[in-house]
């Protein structure tokens, strides 16, 4: 069975079952905690805690996920990968055990047929439940139902947050992979019994300090890894075998002229080579660009493994390009977004493999010399200088020096390493003389939350809303009221007040009862879906229940919408002018000014930026229409719909659409058509990061503000260099030129008068043992004249 068909009989076998199925996420997770999506249920994991709401109680899906914790496993076993699919399914407080182990069994022996008599369970040492269910519901003899402990059947997507006991599915692959131990079973550390599904019965939350809570509903998540799921029915006993990879591995023979099974050491290359490449695609194609740190640094630090293991095997030009190239013939059926950026991807990765080619090339020649003379001194173990001086001024990676060191027994100084490490940062922090901000949201938005519910936002149709307060905040505390000068968070059934979130900054405006009056300054939304309006009490008091009048300032409203408008105008031109790899990586949509941040690998040209402002204002110019309305996430994708950076959306979404050219997923607020922006003024564009680039933008009155101000600057200068109007490049040009004159005049002059200060000393010269000793006192003399004489 291909693994195009297995992925696809899993997902109607669920949709059969009520399931709605999920597009797979970006590897780029929306939960801060965590660099990468790793696991199936980690776009879900809000829903898990209740925090996030969705139309629907189960679900499935085929996620990518990239992992590297065992990274140094890879290409070492046969079920080891950095980067994987994640079949699962997946309920919110719907099903539980009894359907999750029997929907598990019937897919597996009557969808995909495996033999009933090779499969095993594994279940958590106290759960009787899921034994019972294994023997009595699905008919597993008692023999192979196997309790283990925490390490193997306790599950959780991080230190943190949802986990619960879980049961195994297990194969078994033939007595001629065992270990030869009596005891050799699920949970052994032999290839026997190959783990290919794992079922999560998700019952607990834990906190910060590892205490279990149970969630208020309690919920399964499943994983079952393609690539394993795809060996067994493939009949090999490794995934680098299978359809999704081993294509991969020959492309890398042919570049390497190697033999797949010719060697150990051959084959863990051609391993790491094909895993990691898949890894490196499928980063750069959700926007991940290599970096110094967090999931950039990962994706870095995946390319140089690569390119290390084709040195290794010989291959010593570029060959990612090559390797990405095949992946996308494999993979982009499923995932479209791989076949529309591969060119994109294989520029990112090509440059990435030029730049460390330079770098490993001057590294390896520095760490075979110290490994010479480490091993020449018979110690066993490299000096921490050595191993920072690699990292710190050659751009050495410390994971690949301790490789290396290993393949010739040695280790390598980690403490003393880190020694060095710190005093570095201790360095850095001191010339940057920053600190850093923690986030934290108080816990009482959540208690308002449960109290009053959502907020319902009204600001798309209307400035101005009657509205009630239900509950009124200052820093951690409920208030029941509050008089003139008093700092508030005020809390309504419904809203005109836009929260700040997705980049555009929050409404100000006011709020006035029949008793008082608050000013307020922003809004924000703490918690999802509720609204707090951040004000002070300018007249009178307030107090709980009164019914308001909320008003926002409809002119910085507008002003706002203009600036959202214009960044979609932006991404557009910026796809149209640079490619479909640019990806928005943020923004900042304020009132004054936009900010524009995408990904892109190098700075744009003058021509380019032109360009870019040309074409979003020529539509500006045709008074386009914008139109926003909610419908179908699958309706916004049909329709070729932007969406960006790890985003969540449920099954309904809003779509804000400029002519009939730009698309985007967007909640914010918009011009009702593009003349409204008035004029987009590109004020700079530079870099922010690794492969990251910003353009900072003005619209609207503020770009009159900004045209303004340079006709006047304009002015200032023609009146200083005294130029008639349309004159000034000119009247400065030669303005210039007369300097430049004098300049060489004053030089010559200079030149002369220090000729004769430098005789004058020389004719001074007295002869002391044998040498001509010459001094003098030289007055305002500066160091290139000083040179000189």
């Amino acid at each position: 069975m291909k693994s195009s068909e297995i992925r696809q009989k899993f997902l109607e076998f669920f949709q059969a079952s009520g399931h709605h199925i999920a597009s797979s996420a970006s590897l780029v997770p929306a939960d801060p905690t965590m660099l990468l999506t790793g696991a199936g249920m980690v776009p879900f994991k809000p829903v898990f805690l209740g925090k996030d709401k969705v139309d629907y109680t189960r679900a499935a899906s085929v996620q990518k996920c990239v992992r590297t914790t065992d990274i140094e496993m890879i290409g070492r076993t046969g079920r080891h990968l950095s980067f994987f699919e994640m079949l699962g399914n997946f309920s919110f407080g719907d099903y539980y055990k009894q359907e999750a182990i029997t929907w598990a069994w019937e897919l597996l022996t009557k969808v995909y047929k495996l033999d009933p008599d090779r499969l095993w369970a594994t279940v958590f040492t106290t759960d009787d439940e899921a034994a019972d269910i294994w023997r009595d519901s699905v008919g597993l003899p008692a023999q192979r139902i196997v309790r283990l402990g925490e390490k193997d059947n306790f599950w959780s997507a991080g230190p943190t947050g949802p986990c619960g006991p879980s049961s195994e599915i297990h194969f078994d692959q033939g007595p001629d992979l065992e270990c030869g131990r009596p005891a050799c079973a699920p949970g052994c550390d032999c290839d026997r019994y190959l783990e290919i599904w794992n079922l999560v019965f998700m019952q607990y939350n834990r906190d910060e300090n590892g205490e279990l809570h149970p969630l208020p509903k309690k919920n399964i998540d499943t994983g079952m890894g393609l690539e394993r799921i795809t060996s067994v029915l493939q009949g090999v006993h490794n995934n680098y075998e299978t359809d999704l990879i081993f294509p991969i591995v020959k492309a890398v023979c042919a570049l390497a002229g190697v033999v797949y099974g010719a060697g150990l050491k051959t084959d863990v290359s051609l391993k790491i080579i094909a895993d990691h490449s898949r890894a490196i695609t499928f980063m750069i194609g959700d926007g991940i660009l290599p970096g110094n740190d967090g999931r950039g640094y990962i994706l870095r630090r995946l390319i140089r493994r690569a390119v290390r293991h084709g040195r290794l095997l010989g291959i010593e030009t570029g060959f990612l390009g090559l390797l990405i190239d095949e992946i996308s013939d494999i993979m982009s059926g499923h995932y479209s977004e791989i076949g529309q950026n591969v060119d994109f991807i294989k520029t990112i990765a090509a440059r990435e493999e030029e730049r460390f080619a330079r770098t490993l090339r001057q590294g390896l020649a520095i760490l075979a010399e110290t490994i010479e003379k480490v091993k020449t001194a018979k110690e066993r173990e490299l000096p921490p200088d050595a191993v920072f001086k690699l990292y710190d001024t050659y751009g050495f990676p410390l994971e690949l020096t301790e490789e290396i060191a290993a393949e010739s027994e040695l280790a390598i100084d980690k403490a003393g390493f880190e020694t060095l490490m710190e005093a570095q940062r201790t360095r850095a922090r001191a010339k940057a003389g920053g600190g850093h901000a923690e986030l934290y949201v108080s816990n009482i938005y959540h208690q308002i939350k449960d109290q009053i519910g959502a907020s319902e936002f009204v600001g798309y149709e209307a400035d101005t809303a009657e509205a009630k307060i239900l509950a009124l905040a200052a820093g951690d505390h409920i208030k029941m009221d509050a008089v003139k000068g008093d700092k508030i968070e005020v809390f309504l059934n419904k809203s005109p007040f836009y929260a700040e979130k997705g980049g555009q900054t929050g409404d100000s405006g006011v709020i006035v009862t029949a008793t008082g009056k608050i000013k307020i300054f922003d809004t924000e939304a703490p918690v999802a879906d509720l609204i707090s309006h951040q004000g002070e009490v300018i007249e009178g008091h307030v107090r709980l229940g009164q019914t308001t009048t909320a008003t926002l300032d409809s002119k910085r409203r507008m002003s706002i919408a203009r600036n959202h408008t214009a960044t979609h105008l932006l991404h557009w031109a910026l796809r149209a002018v640079l490619g479909a790899h640019v990806k928005q990586a943020g923004s900042l949509v304020e009132a004054e000014r936009l900010r524009f941040d995408f990904n892109h690998h190098e700075p744009l040209t003058v021509e380019q930026v032109r360009e870019i402002e040309r074409l979003v204002n020529e539509k500006i110019i045709q008074n386009q229409p914008v139109r926003a309305f909610e419908t179908t996430i699958d309706y916004a994708k049909e329709a070729g719909a932007l969406a960006f950076f790890a985003d969540k959306y449920g099954r309904f979404v809003r779509l804000v659409e400029v002519g009939n050219f730009s698309k985007e997923l967007c909640g914010g607020v918009h011009a009702h058509n593009t003349s409204e922006v008035g004029y987009v003024k590109v004020l700079g564009e530079f870099g922010i990061g690794a492969n990251t680039r910003r353009i900072e933008a003005v619209t609207g009155e503020e770009f009159l503000k900004y045209l303004n101000n340079l006709e006047a600057t304009v002015a200032g200068l023609s009146g200083l260099v005294k130029a008639a109007p349309g004159q000034e490049v000119q009247a400065t040009e030669a303005l210039v030129s007369r300097l430049e004159q004098v300049e060489r005049e004053l030089a010559k002059l200079r030149d002369e008068k220090y000729g004769r200060e430098a005789e004058r000393i020389a004719a001074g010269a007295e002869k002391l043992d044998g040498v001509f000793f010459y001094a003098g006192k030289v007055m305002e003399a500066d160091a290139d004249s000083l040179r000189m004489m």
